[in-house]
């Protein structure tokens, strides 16, 4: 038997139904903020990633999918959905001259990592990304945005937590002050961090291993070196974020997985997916579209994990299955030929349901009309056809009636 790759998903009921159900509460969050979806390919230029996520991250260093192919270029699964955003925007301008562009994507990611709970090597992220607007309002309306969805979905005990990594002269002075602390307690960091120290101290703090945690815990805090500029523009930012209720913890010890953002940096986090605590996260990358070529732009943008939301959903309880309006069960031939042109009424009138085709005993049907979530049964066998009416059963009640056939529909079935 050939079985699926490791850390690589079928997505079956009930999981396909939940996941429906927070595409298409995205979608109808981002299109009441005025956003429009891009399309970006799965498969990119390994250089994109390289260059706008960094050599010295964990995601570039150990975990793309990268491969050449029979031409000889380099080409990489994309391991997140920015990158490939910015690109696009790079790529291809918008018509009428204007800068700012509000889009989203909605799309499987790859990155080689150990499967655990919450991370999968292909995984769905969907995110938004604003560009051509450096007010600190576009950082606010961006976290509010996915509270919005948040709420949207019915997730609770997710907690916003914000920061702010200031501009490229703060984090350039940051960095002295961090490795100082650093080069003090070396020896008690893993390999990887030691390394990092000379390719990017920063990435030590977000490193998972529980030694450099604890060194990071104790490291200086890069909001005590925030500039005058990037230090205004964080205030702004929450000072918009208490206008608009939004409720956030500052937590200084968030400076995001990626060396793209600058300013302003968050993280929606759960206690309740072990150790992957983040939902998701964004940030600013003003320096990004620049950096692959394009013109000074600045941007904001979140991405969210589909399988972790979903996590989430059932721990919380979640009904999976939608209610259907019926379940028709019919007992002979001739009531099984009614029961299909029924049925097809009864979806013209816009209601759903299923027609049993399996001729099962009724038991088991009641069985399945309970599992799929029908809030009515329609039995329907010789001798209904014969009188011209059904039984028909409220599954949430157990009251049945008998309803004349041709009374069936959205007003009988209510």
């Amino acid at each position: 038997m050939i079985s699926r790759i490791r850390g690589m998903n079928d997505i079956l009921p009930p999981d396909s139904i939940l996941w429906n159900r927070i595409e298409a509460a995205f979608r109808r969050t981002v299109a009441r903020y005025g956003f429009y979806e891009v399309k970006t390919p799965i498969l990119e230029e390994t250089a994109l990633f390289t260059r706008s996520i960094g050599d010295a991250t964990e995601i570039v260093e150990k975990e793309m999918y990268t491969f050449e192919d029979k031409g000889g270029h380099s080409l990489t699964l994309r391991p997140e959905g920015t990158a490939s955003m910015v690109r696009a925007y790079i790529e291809n301008p918008e018509t009428d001259g204007d800068s700012i562009a509000r889009w989203f994507y909605f799309g499987p990611m790859y990155r080689y990592e150990r499967p655990q709970k919450g991370r999968y090597r292909e995984f769905y992220q969907f995110g938004a990304e604003a560009f051509g607007v450096a007010a600190p309002e576009q950082d606010a309306e961006m976290m509010a945005m996915a509270v919005h969805f948040l709420n949207e979905i019915g997730i609770k005990d997710v907690t916003l937590k914000i920061n702010s990594l200031g501009d490229n002269s703060d984090r350039q002075a940051y960095k002295e002050k961090l490795l100082e602390h650093l080069r003090g307690r070396e020896s008690e960091l893993c390999e990887d961090c030691k390394r990092r120290m000379t390719t990017n101290p920063l990435r030590v703090l977000d490193c998972k291993q529980e030694n450099c945690i604890a060194v990071a815990a104790g490291a200086p805090l890069i909001i005590d070196s925030l500039g005058p500029e990037a230090g205004a523009h964080f205030e702004k930012v929450k000072h918009t974020l208490d206008g608009l209720g939004i409720k956030y913890v500052v937590d200084p010890h968030i400076v995001r997985g990626l060396d793209y953002y600058n300013r302003s940096a968050f993280e929606f986090i759960t206690e309740n997916l072990g150790a992957q605590k983040a939902v998701g996260g964004g940030g600013r990358y003003d320096a990004l579209v620049e950096q692959l070529g394009g013109p000074s732009t600045p941007a904001v943008g979140f991405a969210m994990g589909v399988e972790r939301l979903i996590a989430l959903l059932k721990d919380q309880g979640a009904q999976s299955l939608p209610s259907l309006d019926f379940f028709v069960i019919p007992m002979g031939e001739a009531a099984q030929e009614y029961s299909m042109k029924l049925g097809a009424r009864l979806r013209s009138e816009g209601l759903s349901g299923e027609i049993d085709c399996s001729g099962r005993r009724l038991k088991n049907l009641f069985k399945r009309a309970e599992r799929i979530g029908a809030r009515y049964t329609i039995i329907i066998g010789d001798q209904e056809l014969a009188e011209g009416a059904a039984n028909v059963k409220n599954m949430e009640s157990k009251e049945q009636q008998r309803i004349a056939l041709d009374d069936i529909g959205r007003s009988t079935l209510k």
